[in-house]
Parts: C-alpha cells; structure tokens; sequence
C-alpha cells in the first residue's frame, strides 16, 4: 500500500493505474465531473490522452475495446444542484457503446447521501480516502497560497485544499471490487459474469510504502437486505479510541459527532499522557454548511473542557503564506492515527451522518511488526511537516514536544503553520433547525416517520384546519359579510387616501390584512387599480400581492409542514419528489386557474417543499396577466365577458398559452441556473 498526499499525487496515480486497466473499472463517488483534471503535480498529462477525466474515460475504453467503466454517484438533494454538472452521464458516456455506464444512486433513505469514494481496477487494485473525482480539488503538497493550476473549468481560482487517499492491492483491493460490485447491483444495475481478477502493475509513479500490513474493511451502510444499518466506521472508531495510550493524531473535515468526543475524553482521562492532534479546517466552505455545522464542533470541543483535559488536546488549522497574500487550506481529509500502531483514511467524517446516516468506506491499517509501525509513523510525521513547511526529520526530533514546536513554527512567520481554531456558537434560529437535518444520526426517513404520524387525531386536527379556512372564504362571498367583501366599499376606503403617498402603502396593507382573513384578493386588486390608476395600481397590487403571499407562505412553512406531512402520511414523499423542479410552473397554473381561495394557497406551499424561490417567482408570473388586464383594460375585460364570441375566446385562449410559454422559460431558466435537469 502507499499513501497519497494530495489531489495531484491521487490523481497521477489513478492516471497510470487507469491506463493499465484491462477488463472492469468501479467509481463509486459523492460526486464526479467530466471536467476534472486528471494530472499530477506539473499540471499536465504526457500520455497523449485527454487531462480532463470525462475525455480521458472515453478515450480509455476506445483505446482497449474490452473495457467497461461503471460510474456510481450520489443522486443529489436539490440543495447541491448549484454545486453540480449539468447532464453528467453524457459527458461521460458519448459514443462510448455503452462501455462507461453512469449511473445516480437513488436508493439511500431520504436524508442520506453516497458518500464513499472508491476505484476498483479490475479487482486487483483499489483507491480509497476522502477524495471525489471532481473540480475544486486539485493541488500539490506544498499548498501556495497562490497557485495559477488552482483554478476550476471557469477559470475561478480556490483555496489550497488538502486531502489524502490510500492505494492497495491483493485481497484488499479484490474484497473492495466485491463491494463495489454489491453497491453496483443495489442500485438496480445489471452486474456482468464475473472474470478472473486480471494481475494489474502497481503504478510505476507511485512507490510502495507497506506490505504485508493487516487492513480492516470498516462501513457505514444504511442500504442493507436486511433494512437494518452497519456501523463499522462508530464501532471501528471508538475501539481505536479506546486502545489508545501516547498520542492521537486526526485530520477530519467535520467534527461534531458528540459520542465519539466523549470516547475521546473519556479515554484522556483514564490515560493521563494522552494526547490529541485534530487538524481541521479554519472555517467551512459555505455558509450553510457553517449554519449545519458549526455548533456541532463547538460542541464537540467543549467536551475536552468539561472533562478538564483540554491542556492535552490541540484543534488546529492549517494556513499558508505568499508574500502578504495568506490562505487557510481547506481539510477534507479524513484520517487518523493512533499510537503509530493504526492508520485509518477513508471518507468517514467525525460527524453524526458518518456514523449512522451515510454510506462510507474507510480502511484501517494495523501494524504486526516494527517496519509497519515505522511506516505509520513516518506518515504522520510527513503530514504534520507538510503543514508546517518543514521536514519530516524536524518533527521526529520535536516529537516529545509537539505541541511546542506547533507554537514555535506558528510564531517563526514562516509560509506555513498551524494555528489554533477559534470557534463561537451560533444562536440563531436557523442554526437551530438546520444542524439536525444537516448532520442527522440516521437516516431521516420521511415515508417511515409519516405513516407513524397517521392518526385519528392529527387526521381530525388538519381537517378542522382545512375546513376553518375555506368556511372562511366562503363567508366572504355568501354570508352578510359579502357586503363588506365589495370593490366599491374598498374602492371608497382606498379613494380617500389616493392622492397622498399613503395611498400604495394603505393598499399594501390591506393586501397583507386581507390574506389573513382570506379575504377575496381579485377584490382588492380591482378596488386597488380603480383607486390609484392604471400603472401605480399595477405596480401596488403586484407589491401587495407577493407581500401576502410571502407571509402567509412563511407560516405555513412554520406552522404547517409537519401537519401537511401527517395528513398526506406517504404520499408527502412522493410529492417532494415530483414538486422539486416543477415548482414555478405549478404555481402559475394555480394562480392562473384558481382551484383554491388565494389565502389558503399561500399557507398549503408553505406546508410543502416547495422552494420559496418557486413559490415568488410562479406567483409573479401566475399573477402579472390578471392584474396587468384588470388595471389596464378594466371594464373592456367585463364587456368582453358580456359579449363574448369565439374569436375573442380563440384570442384569449391564444394569450393563456402564449403567457404559459412564457412561464414554462422561466421555468427552464430557474432549473438550468440551479444545475438541474
């Protein structure tokens, strides 16, 4: 086996390995993209193939005729659209004959994700470790603060960004084809007869580092025949921990499953000269991912402190300098070393959904003599240098002192360092309601956890609700209330105030009032246009439209989801499914044929999935065509009912559809901005 540091070093590897590959090849991923490329530490590829991975794949299996390559990604959740290749398979499967399959795996509960990241070569060889194949990733060991390869397909550059995979061969790597093979036939793909494991070269770039070096498989799989969850990543995990006696040295990009930091204290306090190395990133790489995550890790820190063993544990993060240009090195690695007796790498974070809601696939290395446990040690004094910008040699000397020489090192000034994590927690709101979805310990199961909703009482309480809301509406039209549902009674409020600036303001407001007590809104629209004219009429009732719109969205969405999902028991699944993407579209046929009182709309939307942005956007467009003709046309629109012919009713067909085409752009824009298809 050896270890590879870095993007660059994995993937001029997998290149080579690749280039030998004979017979059948597994990716399985988080995610991919055919833009990658596949090159090494100079940038560039002397093969005379393609760098980028999706022309280099099919280019492959033109050049060796018996060749297939079976690609396996996450079916991502709508929120990663943005992050995502539009139409993947094509990129990577064009005039291939069907020699590089691609496939989205669908079949994880909702709430998980496929997050391991393995190649299988032809059963003989096998990568595995934190690292996807895909953009954003590349960059060497050295970690520049400026590096002008460091930049994704649009030219965009990225911060130095650190991860590590592992190479292996014999049973290790045939045992992990086997693997690949069961999460390929799980997710409904047919599996070839199997061949004879081909022998494949170990790559010539690539310099063995250990053999004979016992290894363990560990898993989290919530995709079981038996429907139940394997938890060999926690079990794994916490032996280690719990073995542990000098020195624990992790590299992880998450950190907040709580269970395994109480292992961690727990185990410093029955060892007192145990100490702990986490080297984390300085912040995490988007905002939502520092909503979900980062009480998490604040957290999962305070449990050292309230062991009272925080003295013996650093949390620190890597930063590299260029002149006055500093940058934090993003770690997406996740590894971990214990005693210099066990060496893990693999994609298991330290966060909750590693441990019980994610597929993932770590490997652990035991040592069985002294040349392995060399070896892991020297792996861990080449990361901590490479961190620190000096040579593994310095760190062996300093190891009685680490955590000294890390202050050292910090203080000197040089290019690299690694520095303390300062962590605050979150107290908002959002924070709050994120971090469980986000970072689950198992699985959400949405159809599961809905049918165990389906009661007699919650059955009882949504339809009172239901009923509230359309008696209400019905009051309005048909009960002495109708008298105050009139334009011309609004009509008569709205006039005093027409000529001041107050005027759109009041109007809004009765928009917003009116929403609240499902008042008829085509009323307010017609009093609004009469009231203040043509245009600021328009632009008024367009304004207070959206405006109660959006409230009464928002307290569906605060008030209602979990009720909308008892009542619809399994079919809210499915209705998540088939809303995501059909969102705009739906809503301005509801608003353009109203099927339901305006208010109660607005608060059913909520209660779904649908994404605000949809929600607005379909609003605007369902509602633009009836409040541009009301405000404009006016009374034309009545006489064109009183006198109707089939010429204007072939006109006004005409316009519906016209106006639906309209939509249907948005629609493609909205989805085609997200990534998705």
């Amino acid at each position: 086996m050896a270890v590879l540091n870095d993007a660059a070093a994995y993937f001029a590897a997998l290149r080579n390995a690749l280039l030998e590959a004979q017979d059948l090849v597994f990716v399985i991923g988080w995610d991919i993209h055919s833009e990658t490329r596949l090159v090494g530490d100079s940038g560039q590829a002397d093969d005379g193939l393609p760098e980028q991975l999706g022309p280099f794949l099919r280019a492959l299996v033109r050049r060796r005729p018996a060749l297939q390559i079976n690609i396996l990604v996450w079916d991502f959740v709508s929120f990663y659209a943005s992050e995502r290749e539009w139409n993947s398979a094509a990129k990577f499967t064009a005039d291939t004959d069907g020699r590089v399959r691609f496939h989205l795996d669908a079949t994880l509960p909702f709430g998980s994700a496929q997050h391991q990241k393995i190649v299988c070569i032809d059963g003989s060889l096998a990568f595995v470790g934190g690292l996807d194949l895909t953009i954003r990733r590349w960059d060497t060991s050295d970690h520049r603060a400026d590096h002008a390869l460091r930049c994704d397909p649009q030219g965009k550059p990225y911060p130095p960004f650190h991860d590590v995979q592992c190479i292996v061969d014999g049973d290790a790597a045939a045992r992990l084809f086997e693997l690949a093979e069961e999460r390929w036939r799980a997710a409904g793909q047919q599996v070839r007869d199997r061949r004879a494991p081909k022998s494949i070269r170990w790559p010539a770039n690539v310099p063995v580092e250990a053999e004979h070096l016992p290894v363990g498989i560990a898993r989290t799989e919530v995709v079981c025949p038996t429907g139940s969850t394997i938890r060999e990543v926690e079990r794994s995990l916490i032996a280690a921990i719990r073995s542990a006696t000098r020195f624990v040295y992790i590299e992880n990009q998450f950190t907040s499953a709580i269970k395994i930091a109480r292992e961690l204290a727990e185990q410093m306090l029955r060892v007192p000269s145990l100490r702990v190395l986490v080297v984390t990133p300085r912040l995490h790489s988007s905002w939502v991912e520092s909503q979900a995550m980062q009480n998490g890790r604040g957290a999962f820190i305070d449990c050292f402190s309230a062991a009272g063993v925080a003295d013996r544990i650093r949390f620190v993060h890597p930063v590299s300098r260029s002149g006055n240009t500093e940058a934090a090195v993003m770690v997406h690695s996740k590894l971990m070393i214990v005693d210099d007796r066990i060496l893990r790498i693999g994609s298991a974070n330290l966060n909750n959904r590693s441990m019980g809601a994610d597929s993932e696939c770590d490997l652990i290395f035991e040592a069985s003599s002294d040349e392995h446990r060399a070896f892991i040690t020297s792996v861990r004094h080449r990361l901590v240098a490479h961190f620190c910008g000096v040579d593994e040699q310095a760190v062996a000397q300093h190891d009685d002192r680490l955590f000294a020489l890390l202050d050292d090192v910090s203080s000197a000034g040089g290019t690299k360092a690694l520095r303390d994590v300062e962590f605050s927690v979150l107290t908002s709101t959002l924070a709050t309601m994120v971090q469980p979805v986000a970072d689950p310990e198992r699985p959400l199961h949405l159809e599961r956890a809905a049918s165990r909703m389906w009661t007699t009482k919650t059955i009882i309480g949504i339809v009172s609700i239901a009923v509230a809301l359309l008696g209400l509406a019905i009051a309005w039209s048909y009960t002495s209330l109708s008298d105050f549902a009139d334009a011309g009674r609004i009509l008569k409020f709205l006039s005093a105030y027409a000529q001041s600036v107050w005027g759109p303001p009041f109007a809004i407001a009765a928009f917003v009032v009116g929403g609240l007590v499902v008042f008829p809104v085509l009323v307010l629209i017609a009093a609004t246009a009469a009231a203040l004219g043509p245009w600021l009429g328009f632009v008024t009732a367009m304004v207070g439209v959206l405006l109660s719109a959006f409230i009464l969205f928002a307290i569906g969405r605060v008030l209602g989801r979990e009720r909308l999902q008892r009542l619809l028991g399994r079919r809210a699944a499915r209705i998540q499914e088939r809303v995501v993407g059909k969102g705009i579209l739906a809503v301005v046929v509801i608003r353009m044929i109203p099927i339901a009182p305006f208010s109660v709309v607005n608060v059913v939307a909520g209660a779904s999935t649908l994404p605000l942005r949809d929600f607005l956007v379909g609003t605007l467009l369902g509602m633009t065509p009836g409040i541009l003709a009301m405000a404009v046309l006016g009374a034309q629109i009545a006489d064109l009912a009183r006198n109707a012919s089939w010429t204007n009713i072939l006109l006004l067909v005409l316009a519906f559809l016209g106006w639906l085409a309209i939509c249907a752009g948005a629609q493609f824009v909205a989805t085609w901005l997200a990534g998705r298809r």
